[in-house]
């Protein structure tokens, strides 16, 4: 597993130092002059996916433990 996590860790790495490295002379953009803006903009918008994905599944789609227990000790 340590294992595992490291390749991914160095080829990351490698991904945004060639995208720090490597950059078009001319853009349209503002931001396609910005270093490494892609991999930042990738990242970013991946933790916000996971970030938001917890948020729903803690506060809309869990119940709590003795949900179930709740019902029957109503009745």
């Amino acid at each position: 597993m340590k294992r595992t996590l490291f390749v991914i860790s160095i080829a990351l790495m490698a991904v945004i130092l060639v995208d720090l490295l490597w950059r078009e002379s001319h853009g349209h953009f503002i931001w396609y002059s910005i270093p490494g803006f892609f991999a930042l903009f990738g990242l970013t918008g991946c933790v916000a996916i996971v970030l938001i994905a917890k948020w729903l599944g803690h506060h809309w789609l869990q119940k709590s433990e003795d949900y179930y227990e709740d019902e029957d000790a109503d009745e």
